[in-house]
Formats: structure tokens, sequence, C-alpha cells
């Protein structure tokens, strides 16, 4: 399977101004196997080492920051001749080796010939740790869970994907019916790396649903091996209220869903814990529709989202009949996966928000931030066409860019631009 991340990565290699990276993400995202695949295409040779198995290497950077000593230890542990631009360094499970992240300052700042990338479980995590982190000596990267495109490329319809990347209406629409089929065939699969690839050889629904919950059981082992043992039953039952919090029709954040009578800052570090965790997304509400939209944040009115529509699938319990049900599976729970789905599509690229206004029916299910204006996206489950949140959103804010996504064709109207749901990606 292809990553596109890896054009992320290449990018970096070939940057004058590179520096370590840090690839964040949470936990079968496919961090390890991305990382080992760019190193097969780009470079003659890895030098792989993975605290958590290695654990006689966890010490490597406890004594000094000496990075001439620290070379030499990693070339002698993977029998890699270590060579500038020739070898990637890669630390998995960084945050096991103590001051593993401080250590990637000093190659920074001693060895920047160096090329060095490191990942690891609940990465977020342990960098919030890390109040002294030193800014401006490492480079990000998020990985998220494979995006629609990457699925259909995994599925051998690359060339599908191309023309709708390409924005060919007029052959997209043509497709509709096949590009539809897809679609709900990702709402169960989702994006996880392993999920993805045993539906593309098999095609086995159970086989699917096996994977997932196998991935939740994961997280759930997580939550009792990372976190403060007295926060572990919040974070439990924060993450088992998400499909009862997007199933709601207003999908604002409720602490009274999560438990009766539940107060937020009971559940604040458990709340944090999942987001920096990687394991919920987080949107806010803003009071205006101005820019930045970052100024005008409601930190106290927000939805929260899974990291996958696939797992939010899993955690509903949504059986695989639903696909071969007409429409039924894009519109189960109120639309709550068409909604996640399109945020994971948006986070590619955007920091979404959302738009309730106060005292009133109207809400914007999601603001984006482009070329010097604010965009607003509404998303109907179904080819229901009635938009009056929009329309009104649009006359109020005299918006030159809207954009309404359904299951309707491609057309373009004089106030907004209907993109089928399968396009979002173009966005």
């Amino acid at each position: 399977m292809k990553r596109f991340a890896i054009e992320t990565l290449v990018k970096w290699k070939k940057s004058s101004r590179r520096k370590p990276m840090i690839i964040e993400g949470a936990r079968q995202v496919g961090k390890t196997w991305l990382v080992k695949e760019f190193a097969a295409m780009h470079y003659k040779n890895i030098a792989y080492i993975n605290f958590e198995e290695q654990v006689f290497l966890r010490n490597l950077f406890s004594t000094d920051y000496d990075t001439d000593r620290i070379i030499n230890a990693i070339s002698a542990a993977t029998h890699v001749n270590i060579i500038p631009g020739e070898t990637l360094i890669f630390f998995d499970e960084i945050q096991e080796a103590e001051n593993g992240l401080t250590a990637l300052k000093y190659f920074n700042e001693n060895a920047n010939e160096q090329h060095v990338i490191a990942a690891g479980s609940l990465l977020g995590i342990e960098l919030h740790k890390h109040s002294s982190f030193p800014v401006g000596k490492v480079q990000f990267m998020t990985l998220h869970p494979m995006s629609f495109f990457e699925f259909l490329d995994a599925m051998g319809e690359n060339r599908l994907m191309e023309i709708v990347r390409k924005k060919d209406w007029i052959t997209v629409n043509m497709f509709a019916p096949k590009l539809s089929e897809l679609l709900k065939q990702y709402y169960f699969v989702g994006g996880m790396p392993e999920a993805v690839l045993a539906f593309s050889e098999n095609h086995d629904w159970i086989e699917v649903r096996d994977i997932q919950n196998d991935i939740l059981k994961s997280y759930d082992y997580d939550f009792s091996k990372h976190a403060p043992a007295d926060v572990v039953p919040r974070i439990r039952m924060l993450w088992n209220s998400l499909p009862a919090q997007l199933s709601k029709e207003n999908r604002k954040f409720i602490y009274g869903l999560v438990k009766e009578g539940a107060r937020a800052r009971e559940y604040e570090i458990a709340l944090q814990w999942l987001f920096d965790g990687g394991l919920i997304r987080r949107v806010s509400n803003v009071t205006a529709s101005r820019i930045p939209l970052k100024s005008y944040e409601d930190k106290a009115a927000f939805k929260i989202y899974a990291i996958d529509v696939g797992l939010l699938a899993a955690m509903s319990g949504l059986d695989s009949s639903v696909i071969i049900e007409g429409n039924r599976i894009f519109t189960e729970f109120k639309g709550a996966l068409t909604e996640q789905y399109v945020l994971q599509e948006l986070l590619l690229r955007h920091e979404p928000f959302y738009y309730a206004k106060k005292n009133s029916q109207l809400e914007i299910d999601f603001l984006i931030q482009e070329s010097g204006q604010v965009i607003p996206i509404e998303v109907k489950a179904e080819e229901n066409l009635k938009a009056r949140s929009l329309r009104q959103f649009v006359t109020d804010y005299k918006s030159e860019t809207a954009y309404r996504t359904s299951m309707s064709l491609y057309r373009q109207e004089s106030w907004m631009t209907n993109l089928p749901l399968y396009a979002v990606e173009t966005l």
C-alpha cells in the first residue's frame, strides 16, 4: 500500500533546513511501516532502534549527549555503517529511552548532517511531560489514518482516484455509483492500515471487524498502562461515550452523557489524555466568522470525534449488513459516520472549527480558513439538499465561497458548491 505522507518525508529529506523529525500519531496508524518504507525507497540503509524491544539501549542518552558517541553506539547495535545522507537513523518508541526526546536537540545542533526520525506510541502524552522541550530544534509530522484516496489506491482504484483528485467532474459524475459504493466500504473499514490491507486482500468484513476490535482493545490496554490509575476509569467512560456524543442532533460535547451529573472539572484530565494520545479529535466552536478563526474560539463549546470512522463504526457495533442496505450507512445514527469521515478528510490540510449561533438553530458543521477567507462547509448524509443554515450563514457573513457536501453530484451554484462526499479530499 502507499501512504501519501511519504511525499512530506521526501521534502524533509531534501530540505536545507532539515531538523530531526518527530512523527506523531495514534497507535496502529502505521508510523513504523511508513518510516521503514520511506527508508527503503530513499536511503541506502536504515539504522533502526526500537527502544521498547532493545531494552539495553534505553540508557543510550542518559550519561551525556555526545553525538559522536551516540552514533558509534547506534552503529554497533544495528551493524550499520552510518553515512550522512545515505543512512536514516530511526528511533522507534523513543518515549521509552531516558532523555530520548531531549537528545534530538543535540542532533540538530551538533550533527545536523545526520538524517534522524523519531516516533512512538502515545508520543503526544510524553511530549507534554517535557515542558522544557526545546522549541525550534525539531520538526513535527502527524500521521493520520489512511484517507479515502489512499483507500481507493489500496483497492486498486488508482486511476479513479486520480480522476477525482484532478476534479474532472464530468468523468467523476459518470463513476458516481462506483465511488459511492467504495465510500460505503470505507465507512466500515476505515483507515487503519491493517484493516485496509486485510480488506484489500480478502474483502472479509468479519476479519476487518476483528482487527478493529483488537485495536480498540490495545487502546484500552494503553489506558491502564500509561494513564494515572485514578484517571483510568474516567478515560474509559469518556471514550465509551463517543458514539452517544456523536449520535445527538446537536453534537456539542455533553459531560452528562459520560456520567449523569458529571462536571467538566472531573473529566478535563481524561479528555486531555485522550487528545494528547491522538485517540480523539476536538473541534471548537467559534463566536464569529472572522480571520483568524483561532482568535474567536469558544473553548467551553466543542465537539469530539474518534480517530477513525471505521473504529467509530466498530465502537457503535454497526453491522456489516448496512453496506448492502442502500445508503443506510451514510445516515446511520443521525449521520455521525458521515460527519466523522468529513472531519478526517479536512484534518489532512486544515484545522476545522464549527459555528453555532446562540439562541438559534443556525449551525455550520465545519469552518476552515483558506486563502484569507473563512469557508463554511455543511455536511449532508444523504441527498437532502436543503441547506437553510448554510444559506443564512452566507447571507450574514457575505461568504465568497461555501460548500455543501452530500451524496448528490458535483455542481456549482451561484452562492455555493455541492461537493460529493467522495471528493471532500479535493478541498
